[in-house]
């Protein structure tokens, strides 16, 4: 099933997010963690490329698994700077032959050691988007960055290049992290006065332990609100206590979204099952109303 059919029915949708071993030796782990976030009956799990693609062989692989033998519809991610353009159409034919119908499309990073991409490879997700509309029957997704992107210094640029993107064949977006609501609003209204009219999936960080606070702030360049900063300042050193905390913070983010008519959340689980149940637990009556 097309995500954007999803996505139009008119009730609350939660998706979680799986990332595949650096490794083959860690596959099997990966898997198990999926197995238990599909026993969450979420709307659909999206699965990662790994930084520079490096994990990428096995992103199709664990799509099919969720869709096929777990019965979860899976959102495969494909980025393009690490890869050429054949190699590319080779991983969305791959794709398409393993009936993956949905595919979020990302420039993905560009390695250190390559510079800006060649001409034999995309250069911008937009023009990856026209590539997959012009591959196959597929649901595309993309990113967006309610803070601004990090390579853009004015957000104005962002929402004109977010805008291109969409135009070239997007069916929904999904944000980067956020930790503060009001980012999100605020960002919600510039683009649709922009005219960009396709759902817009919030994406939900729970940060559970101050080294993944730390790796997420270098990565995206967000902003932690001095509320959360509080948090980890009080329980940063007690494991036990950051992740309970990292959870009630989601959780009230989501409540809060939903309470504002936010009907479709992703949340970013980093193959933790025990933390997708914590909040899913937090949500068992709400996301009934």
């Amino acid at each position: 099933m097309k995500i954007i059919d999803r996505l139009k029915e008119d009730r609350i949708h939660i998706s979680f997010e799986v990332f595949p071993p650096k490794t083959d030796a860690g596959f099997d782990k990966v898997l198990a963690a999926t197995d238990k976030i599909a026993g969450l009956s979420p709307d659909f799990i999206s699965v990662t490329y790994g930084a520079g693609g490096g994990t990428s062989k096995n992103t199709a692989k664990i799509a099919k698994h969720i869709k096929e033998d777990l019965g979860v519809e899976s959102l495969a991610h494909l980025t393009c700077a690490s890869s050429t353009k054949e190699e590319v159409r080779m991983v969305i034919a791959n794709l398409k032959e393993l009936g993956i119908e949905n595919i979020l499309a990302l420039r993905g990073d560009i390695p250190a050691d390559m510079g800006f991409p060649t001409e034999d490879r995309f250069h911008y997700a937009y023009e990856l988007v026209k590539e997959i509309r012009n591959s196959g029957d597929f649901c595309i997704g993309a990113a967006c960055y309610p803070e601004g992107h990090v390579e853009n210094e004015h957000k104005e640029d962002d929402i004109k290049y977010l805008k291109q993107k969409v135009d070239s064949g997007v069916d929904f977006l999904t944000t980067q992290m956020f930790f503060d609501n009001d980012i999100h609003y605020n960002f919600l209204y510039r683009i649709r006065e922009a005219g960009i009219t396709v759902p817009v999936l919030p994406g939900i960080m729970p940060i559970t332990s101050a080294k993944q606070m730390k790796r997420s702030c270098e990565l995206s360049g967000t902003v932690f609100p001095r509320r959360f900063q509080a948090i980890l300042d009080r329980f940063g050193d007690c494991p036990e206590a950051m992740q309970q905390a990292g959870i009630a913070y989601a959780t009230d983010q989501i409540i809060d979204l939903l309470a504002n008519g936010v009907k479709n959340i992703h949340i970013y689980s980093m193959n933790k099952p025990e933390v997708a149940k914590a909040i899913m637990d937090n949500l068992s009556e709400i996301i009934k109303c």
